[in-house]
């Protein structure tokens, strides 16, 4: 039994003519000329899920609830803006514990 399959729609051509040439040319944008944004949070994010992978921010999260618990601001800032870089629901459910008031 053989399987055929049908192109979704019509191929391209694959020669262009001039006219068409200059439209496509037209259509083309190069941003090799912008100067690549250094953002260290999320360089520190993607290191951080290279190494922990789809867990990464439940890590992060952890780590966050850790410094929040023992006191250290700057910890807790790095680790939340981390796990925000990697799942933002994630991270305003963090945020939102860490103001809610204490039972």
């Amino acid at each position: 039994m053989t399987i055929r399959l049908a192109p979704a729609r019509k191929a391209a051509p694959i020669f262009f003519s001039p006219v068409q040439q200059r439209r496509v040319a037209q259509r083309a944008a190069n941003d090799n000329a912008v100067a690549p944004r250094r953002d260290p949070v999320l360089r520190e994010a993607l290191l951080h899920f290279a190494r922990f992978g789809l867990g990464a921010a439940t890590v992060a999260r952890d780590k966050a609830h850790d410094a929040f618990f023992a006191g250290d601001r700057a910890g807790y800032d790095h680790w939340l803006a981390i796990c925000r870089a990697l799942d933002q629901r994630m991270a305003a459910a963090v945020a939102a514990h860490a103001k809610s008031p204490a039972r």
